[in-house]
């Protein structure tokens, strides 16, 4: 195994140009994070059509070289993304995707790993706390190497939801969603912060109101963001491509950053041999370490519980 550290290219893979990977690489090509994507997908055509609409825009907008490929070039890969899995339907929620994208994450993995020598792994798919501890299973690669974009788009709809109600631009609000992507995800109220002043001190001194009701009309809000996308338009990708794109920074240009983003954990927060997210510094190899903020005991309760959940569905695969 090559260290990470010995060559870094900008190379991103993609696996699955579908809308959420197609999204992610015209974002990647704007922000110019990448010098070279390579689109991976069971349907070449639509990846090599993808690759040329992203490849024909406006040159001085990005200059990454688009391609289509095969799992040949995961091969000294900076990064890895994997959105290849089915789709949720109107009427799913992420947890009803799991025999389908098992399966195609372990044809996926089989097909990647005789290549791959270094980078890290990011899971975009779903259900992306069980999708990525498979894949970090099956990888059998040092700690945080794989790791899922987990809670990063609930944070960042939590913020705009806090921000909208207080006023203010998002860039003042600071607040992370934990556990599970999905129906068990737990917003750190605790932690919440209008430029860097607790919330409820904050909403005090400004004459809002802040109390129980609010805050569960907000995590409910949240929690069914998605599905609301999903009944309207039928998917969801502009969000995510973006919040990818904020991983792939600290990634690519080797600038570490904190997100609530998914990995296996290994004893943080007393927890061990399952999948979700917590605050996180991401670098260069994909998770560097795992932080234990101070909770209240109902959040860790929560959070708790939301473990024990998924380990009951990890049985079953």
């Amino acid at each position: 195994m090559i260290d990470i550290s010995t060559i870094h290219n900008r190379k991103v893979v993609i696996i699955g140009s579908g809308n959420v990977g197609a999204s992610i690489a015209y974002a990647l090509t704007i922000r110019n994070l990448a010098r070279e994507i390579i689109l991976i997908d069971k349907d070449r055509q639509r990846a090599i059509g993808e690759a040329l609409d992203i490849q024909h825009g406006i040159p001085y907008m990005g200059v990454s070289s688009v391609r289509t490929g095969d799992y040949t070039d995961c091969e000294n890969c900076d990064l890895i993304i994997i959105t290849a899995g089915r789709n949720r339907k109107v009427g799913e929620n992420r947890l009803d995707l799991i025999s389908d994208n098992v399966a195609i994450v372990e044809d996926v993995v089989s097909k990647m790993k005789p290549y791959y020598n270094r980078g890290a792994i990011l899971m975009v798919a779903n259900p992306v706390d069980i999708l990525t501890y498979k894949c970090a299973k099956l990888m059998g690669l040092p700690d945080g190497r794989v790791f899922g974009t987990g809670n990063i788009l609930d944070s960042s709809r939590l913020i705009r939801i806090v921000a909208d109600y207080v006023g203010l631009n998002t860039e003042v609000v600071k607040g992370n969603i934990v556990g599970e992507h999905g129906d068990h995800q737990i917003p750190i109220w605790s932690r919440l912060s209008i430029a860097g002043v607790p919330v409820e001190e904050y909403c005090v001194d400004v004459g809002l109101s802040w109390n129980e009701d609010i805050r569960e009309e907000m995590a409910k809000t949240v929690c069914g963001l998605g599905a609301e996308i999903i009944k309207d338009k039928g998917k969801t990708h502009y969000g995510i491509a973006t919040c990818v794109c904020f991983i792939a920074e600290a990634i690519l240009n080797q600038r570490l950053t904190i997100a609530p983003v998914t990995s296996i954990l290994n004893g943080e927060y007393g927890i061990k041999d399952v999948s979700l997210s917590v605050p996180s510094i991401i670098g260069a190899g994909g998770v560097e370490r795992r932080l234990e903020e101070r909770w209240t005991k109902e959040e860790y309760a929560k959070f708790k519980e939301t473990a024990a959940s998924l380990k009951e569905f990890l049985k079953d695969i």
